[in-house]
């Protein structure tokens, strides 16, 4: 598919830090078909691989013992949308060993952050081994929408460093 690490972006250290709506909006309007293609096709499989598990999207192969909430599908929607940007932006767009990893590390935390803030609190074995049954369901549960909002807040900054890395580079228009 050509996703690489090695991003045309700006080799400046400074272009991760130099985020602003503006600059992420004209990246996008840049963006081509293969380009939103690799963002549709990314963020319905972070969807599937967040979604499936948690048992948020039914299936027959997983269940959950506690239903699923409210705040569990705008979660997992915002989290597979800002997903497929952040990994749409790796595509190679056009020759150039300019590399940046502009929010790299905050989109990785913040997808495995969804996955815990939307699965089933009694169902994570860890959590489950560290508090019990009855620590599970008076401490964890009530902190998993915190957990949400910590994933997407990531992964939006995550998606706006990346972008705006993009659009101060010369080589990504190309």
């Amino acid at each position: 598919m050509g996703l690489s690490p090695t991003s045309p972006e700006s080799a400046s250290p400074t272009a991760g830090r130099n985020r602003s709506p503006r600059a992420a909006l004209s990246a996008l309007r840049l963006w081509g078909l293969r380009q939103w293609t690799t963002a549709t096709a990314c963020a319905v499989s972070a969807a599937l691989i967040i979604g499936v598990p948690t048992a948020v999207i039914p299936s027959p192969y997983f269940g959950r013992e506690v239903p699923v909430q409210w705040w569990n599908y705008p979660a997992l929607t915002l989290t597979a949308l800002l997903s497929g940007l952040v990994l749409a932006t790796y595509l190679r767009t056009g020759p150039s060993s300019a590399t940046t990893n502009a929010g790299g590390r905050l989109g990785s935390v913040g997808g495995v952050l969804s996955f815990f803030a939307v699965g089933c609190p009694v169902c994570n074995k860890i959590v489950l081994l560290l508090l019990g049954t009855g620590g599970t369901l008076s401490y964890w549960a009530p902190v998993q929408p915190l957990l949400a909002l910590a994933s997407v807040a990531l992964l939006a900054e995550a998606t706006l460093r990346r972008l705006s890395a993009q659009a101060t580079c010369p080589a990504s228009r190309a």
